[in-house]
C-alpha cells in the first residue's frame, strides 16, 4: 500500500508541474488558494504556515518571491509588530483563477469521473488523510 501511495504522489506531483505555465508552483497555488478562501483574503503568516504544514521561516522563504512578483503583499498590524499578515493581491487573484482552471483539468486527468466507482468514498478518504485545515 505504501508503494501505491508513493507512486500516486509522484504522478500527481509530475502533473501539477504544469502549473508552472502560470508562473507558480504547487505550493504557491496552495497559498493562493488558502488566501482566496480566507476572510478578507488575508491570513497571519503563522496560520498560513500551519495550514500548509511547514515552519514559519519556511513560509517566509516561499512568500518572498511571491511578494516580489506581486502575488501577495505583507501587512503589519499597529497593535503587535510581531504579527504580520499575508494579503492576496489583484494580480495574485487573477493568476490563481487562471491556475485553478489548469488544476481542475489536471485533477480530472488524474481521477477521471467515469473510472471511479465511488468518487465520494475516495474524496472522503483524501479528506481524512489531509486532516483538518483544508
Amino acid at each position: 500500500m505504501l508503494m501505491n501511495l508513493t507512486r500516486a504522489q509522484a504522478v500527481v506531483s509530475r502533473r501539477l508541474d504544469r502549473l508552472s505555465m502560470h508562473g507558480i508552483g504547487f505550493t504557491d497555488f496552495v497559498i493562493l488558494y488558502l488566501l482566496s478562501q480566507a476572510t478578507g483574503e488575508r491570513m497571519r503568516r503563522i496560520d498560513l504556515a500551519e495550514k500548509i504544514g511547514i515552519t514559519a521561516s519556511g513560509v517566509t522563504r516561499i512568500l518572498i518571491p511571491m511578494e516580489k512578483t506581486g502575488l501577495v503583499n505583507r501587512e503589519s498590524t499597529e497593535r503587535d509588530a510581531r504579527v504580520s499578515f499575508v494579503v492576496l493581491t489583484e494580480a495574485g487573484r487573477r493568476i490563481f483563477e487562471e491556475a485553478k482552471t489548469t488544476a481542475n483539468l489536471i485533477a480530472k486527468e488524474i481521477i477521471p469521473v467515469g473510472k471511479i466507482k465511488n468518487l465520494q468514498t475516495l474524496s472522503e478518504l483524501l479528506d481524512e488523510l489531509a486532516g483538518p485545515g483544508f
